[in-house]
């Protein structure tokens, strides 16, 4: 028999976390319900807890810029290298 591995999504992670924080079933009871292993759920309320403060942190955004703005970021100094480069460059064959 083989299992196969399920990709769950953080909406489905963040509920069973928080069912199990609430502690009104056992950690065994909503592996059960929700056909996942049990260590999977203390790893997902261990990943809530420690990322909770997050939540409420508004500088927490500016530190870590979305994925487009850091390839731009990334576009502008490769640019500023180039130009810098071809700068020195003419300068050496005047």
């Amino acid at each position: 028999m083989t299992k196969t591995r399920r990709k769950h999504d953080a909406q489905f992670k963040a509920k069973v976390a928080l069912e199990a924080m609430r502690e009104q079933e056992t950690v065994a009871e909503l592996a059960r319900r929700y056909s996942v292993h049990p260590a999977q759920i203390h790893l997902w309320k261990k990943q809530l807890l420690e990322r909770a403060g997050a939540a409420f942190d508004d500088k927490a955004e500016e530190r870590q810029p979305e994925p487009e703005k850091q390839e731009l970021l990334r576009k502008i100094g490769e640019l500023t290298m180039e130009r810098d480069f071809l700068s020195h460059a003419l300068r050496r064959n005047r």
